[in-house]
């Protein structure tokens, strides 16, 4: 048995969740994929998969076993491309989880162009607000939003987020535009609640460099970036937001900025990967895209 190759075919076989799209995708029978996996298990003396009707899933050995895999054949394929200097035109797969909105309306639009300059690197994307551990799920690098608590991965910063106050026309009409903190003070807020902690971030305002807080009455409280806005266009109150997940409702006028004077401090917006390992070329290139763009 090639051990290398069985390590292949095993861990298709998770991505997949099917011998047979594993099979395909290895050029090979299902019978061979299956015989395979069989030989595998018998030679470490464990199960490796759960096999039901409709789907395969990996039992607890068997992911410790998919991560280890992972790692093996992620190290083979960094060696053979700094062998083969192949580091002039990147190649192969790169996974990239990125915040769920900042994907949709900042990354996927210009993704073409990053497409067309490395043809050979195939991207996975996976887009959530929650952080991860990069090395347990097998993640090259990771895009986040706001200030970063500890991490053993590495770090590299792109451009802040400018941020935002604003309200729709119909709360607008009902509560009056404020001119100032004084009036602003007596106006009511859709909550944003941390997914991670549970806390309420509050109202924040930099004005002549000093960041000033303001908490205003809610009506409402959400933990989603597209549940915020959209209670916010619904007229239930105020929120401040990354100026990008509101650009078009600026510009069709269904939300109204306030108090532009004196806006929110602007986001921190970080790419992070593991120190574990290599950088190998696709992640190189990828991260220095994101430095361009962002």
């Amino acid at each position: 048995m090639d051990r290398l190759f069985a390590m292949q075919v095993f861990t298709r076989i998770v991505d997949s969740g099917s011998f047979t799209q594993a099979a395909k995708e290895m050029n090979i029978s299902r019978a061979s994929a299956t015989s395979m996996l069989k030989q595998l298990e018998n030679s470490l003396g464990v199960r490796l998969l759960h096999r039901t009707t409709r789907k395969v899933n990996p039992t607890a050995d068997g992911r410790f076993y998919y991560q280890r895999c992972r790692k093996i054949l992620e190290q083979v394929t960094e060696t053979e491309e700094i062998l083969s200097q192949v580091a002039a035109m990147p190649r192969g797969l790169l996974r990239v989880d990125l915040p769920n909105t900042f994907s949709r309306l900042e990354v996927i639009p210009r993704l073409p162009e990053f497409c067309a300059s490395y043809p050979d690197i195939e991207l996975v994307l996976s887009a959530g607000d929650r952080l991860i551990n990069l090395v347990e799920e097998s993640v090259d690098c990771a895009v986040r939003i706001g200030k970063l608590a500890e991490t053993s991965s590495v770090s590299r910063s792109l451009k802040p987020l400018p941020q935002v106050t604003c309200a729709s026309h119909r709360y607008l009409s009902q509560y009056g535009i404020p001119a100032g903190l004084d009036e602003f003070k007596q106006h009511r807020c859709v909550e944003y609640r941390s997914s991670s902690s549970g806390e309420v971030e509050p109202l924040e305002f930099s004005i002549s460099g000093e960041l000033r807080k303001v908490h205003l009455p809610a009506t409402l409280s959400v933990s989603n970036g597209d549940s915020y806005v959209a209670a916010c266009e619904a007229g239930m109150g105020i929120i401040q937001i990354p100026e990008y997940h509101i650009r078009r409702q600026l510009e069709a006028g269904t939300l109204v900025e306030i108090l532009p004077d004196i806006r929110p401090p602007s986001l921190p917006l970080s790419v992070l990967y593991s120190h574990h390992s290599h950088m190998k070329p696709a992640l190189r290139v990828f991260i220095d895209w994101m430095v361009k763009h962002f």
